[in-house]
């Protein structure tokens, strides 16, 4: 099972996404991807709870966590022509993912390492209204 810190973590860094391995602190303009979004977890391997709904939001391109998360460091961000990654940490436990949006739905895949092991997955994100 996932703790409660590394749950909160994967969902927020599910949804912010780029292709390199650094994640820019800030981005140039605001985005078509900016805005609330629903974000469904989705564990394939390892010992991690099945699924989680999360929201996030995306403002200028960067991704940011609508929980509660002060133990939660989170950097992610969309480039404009839609990659995302998302990096989240508490204390030793991780995430990163990665993948494509669109204006109005995104999916990409997710790796992480939790007090009970690895665990990797597929995420699959939606505007809200």
């Amino acid at each position: 099972m996932i703790s409660q810190p590394l749950r909160a973590f994967v969902a927020t860094f599910v949804l912010a996404l780029c292709g390199s391995a650094a994640v820019p602190a800030t981005a140039n303009a605001r985005t078509v991807y900016d805005g609330a979004w629903s974000v469904l977890i989705i564990t394939n391997a390892g010992p991690c709870d099945r699924a989680y709904r999360y929201g996030v939001h995306i403002a200028d391109g960067i991704v940011t966590y609508d929980g509660a998360g002060g133990l939660i460091s989170m950097q992610g961000r969309v480039t404009p022509k839609g990659a995302v990654r998302v990096i989240v940490q508490a204390g030793s436990q991780w995430a990163d993912g990665s993948g494509r949006l669109t204006k109005n739905a995104r999916t990409g895949a997710w790796k992480g390492q939790g007090m009970s092991g690895t665990c990797t997955g597929t995420w699959q994100a939606e505007r809200r209204s």
